[in-house]
């Protein structure tokens, strides 16, 4: 564990994806936090939406293409203070590193012009607990707030846009703030919008009481679950071909490894 006295857990997009993945995955990350390599795509994601955050709280003329593009080496140099960050991109390869930093934030201004409106929140952090006693936190990219009160809820992609069969977990992570904005100030988003800035095209969705409240149960069940794993301590790994890719083989018994003792379960901000 990182500290003597444990965040409490609460059940965010990033987390209920590693439980579905792998049961262990999870409490590996949430319970005992341990510590794994940053990879490039995360660093450049990072790096982006540092770079459109700024833009959108910057003045109406000054949210440009060639005022966000003078944004991305200060960025950068502010992110390199973090020497694990720094490491992930080797000095000889800065520069390709930075150019397609470029051309993803060339492929936003592409899609959107930020000088025809105000975002109504960047980086917008929520922590509540549902009715049904879920727990939830997160950060939303940005939202919009129309003159005449609509709520549209955004979130920047800087990979692939994934295949339609493989975009649950994509339209998970939206419905699941427009959830957790209903709950928090009694507006359900009128549009979700994922903007996979690399292909320029987006994803909508136009959530609705009836599914944000079926979802809202969907979660009860998956936070069941999952505190049902953590006061037993049995989080059973699941493999599948995401294994290849993860972090923590060396410590999974289906590869002949051994977890760390179990920490305990830390409870959640539902307690």
């Amino acid at each position: 564990m990182t500290s003597s006295t444990p965040r409490p857990l609460a059940l965010s997009p990033s987390r209920a994806s590693d439980y579905k993945q792998c049961p262990l995955l999870y409490r590996f990350r949430a319970i005992d936090r341990l510590p794994e390599p940053k990879t490039e795509a995360q660093v450049k994601g990072t790096l982006v939406h540092a770079v459109l955050e700024h833009t959108h709280q910057a003045p109406r003329e000054e949210r440009t293409f060639e005022a966000a593009v003078a944004r991305i080496k200060p960025e950068w140099e502010k992110m390199c203070e973090d020497p694990a960050v720094a490491e992930v991109v080797p000095e000889g390869e800065t520069s390709r590193f930075l150019n397609e930093a470029w051309t993803l934030l060339r492929g936003y201004f592409q899609m959107e012009n930020p000088q025809g409106f105000d975002a109504h929140e960047c980086e917008m952090y929520v922590d509540t607990v549902l009715p049904n006693g879920v727990p939830v936190r997160g950060f939303i990219d940005r939202v919009d707030v129309a003159p005449t009160g609509e709520v549209r809820v955004v979130d920047y992609k800087t990979g692939k846009k994934p295949k339609p069969q493989w975009s649950q977990d994509a339209q998970f992570q939206m419905r699941f703030y427009a959830l957790v904005y209903w709950r928090l100030f009694d507006t359900i988003p009128s549009q979700l919008r994922l903007m996979y800035l690399k292909v320029l095209d987006s994803m909508f969705l136009a959530p609705h009481r009836e599914e944000l409240e079926y979802f809202e149960r969907d979660l009860g069940e998956l936070w069941a679950k999952i505190e049902g794993d953590g006061k037993s301590g049995d989080f059973r790994p699941k493999t599948s071909k995401l294994c290849g890719w993860c972090s923590f083989q060396a410590l999974c018994p289906a590869f002949d490894g051994v977890p760390p003792e179990y920490p305990g379960w830390p409870g959640s901000t539902a307690d």
